[in-house]
């Protein structure tokens, strides 16, 4: 398990933690928040926020008040009782997780805050990425919900400037949110969708709801593979470019508009920190 910590402000770093498994990870988590709470009440102490992303090994996760018949096949995937908020999910290899150990007292914080600010970071960086994307040609776009947390996405049905859902119709779920507030401080966060296999959550009610669609961001927008993230090295003098042809400056194209797994991290993380830092407010909560 790799541990990368790089500070993003005076009062925010960030932690990543790659191949990493369920249960120590949460007991480092809930242990490194038990003491900030300590060094806060004894010393008077304000430590700095973390942001923890990390990669996790397979495994399903079940919240504090999580019902067992939401999982609808054992698999030799490990179920782990957990103490967040909601019901059953999955994490995985390709699906971004982020764990948000903040103090919400100091930054003067509800726990609705928190949860907007999660939502609104996730659909500022998905939309981005929809936006981006030439294929998006039925005005897909990424949106929270009052009933059910976390980010779904939308197509519309009609030509309309009308920012509600009432002209949209919901395709799927994203990504999923989940956290634990104790004595102000909170943690667990977000998972997102990026380019996992959707495969394991068909053993469960994804959140608690039964025939919930889950979706993946790489199925929307063009995502780059580790090989061609990576740059062969070149064996011979560069020649002259002949002239493309129209699969190849297609594909030209496609790749000028994809992004990788780290890119839309880093663009998470760094919407995250302008939160943190007040640099983003809060939008209006939609109606229902």
């Amino acid at each position: 398990m790799q541990n990368d910590t790089q500070p993003l402000n005076d009062t925010l770093v960030s932690k990543s933690l790659s191949a990493a498994d369920y249960v120590p990870t949460l007991d480092a988590m809930l242990a490194r928040t038990l003491e900030r709470i300590d060094l806060k009440k004894q010393q008077g102490l304000r430590t700095p926020d973390e942001l923890w992303i990390v990669d996790h090994n397979d495994v399903y996760t079940l919240g504090q008040a999580g019902k067992e018949e939401h999982i609808l096949q054992r698999t030799d995937t490990p179920i782990i009782k957990t103490d967040r908020g909601g019901q059953v999910t999955w994490h995985g290899h390709g699906q971004l997780v982020i764990y948000w150990l903040f103090d919400l007292d100091s930054l003067k914080w509800s726990v609705r805050n928190l949860v907007s600010h999660a939502e609104q970071a996730i659909e500022d960086v998905i939309n981005d990425c929809l936006r981006s994307s030439p294929s998006n040609s039925d005005n897909i776009s990424a949106h929270a919900r009052r009933d059910a947390p976390g980010v779904y996405l939308y197509a519309d049905t009609a030509a309309t400037d009308d920012s509600s859902l009432d002209n949209k119709i919901m395709l799927g779920k994203m990504a999923s949110l989940g956290f634990k507030i104790k004595h102000g401080f909170s943690y667990h966060g977000i998972a997102i969708n990026l380019n996992c296999d959707l495969s394991s959550f068909n053993a469960i009610n994804p959140c608690g709801y039964a025939g919930m669609q889950m979706l993946r961001l790489s199925d929307f927008v063009a995502m780059q593979t580790d090989s061609e993230q990576t740059e062969p090295e070149q064996t011979e003098p560069e020649q002259t470019e002949p002239e493309q042809t129209e699969p190849e400056a297609q594909t030209e194209q496609q790749m000028s508009h994809s992004f990788s797994y780290e890119t839309v991290t880093q663009k998470l993380i760094d919407n995250i920190a302008k939160r943190h830092a007040g640099l983003i407010e809060l939008r209006a909560i939609a109606p229902k």
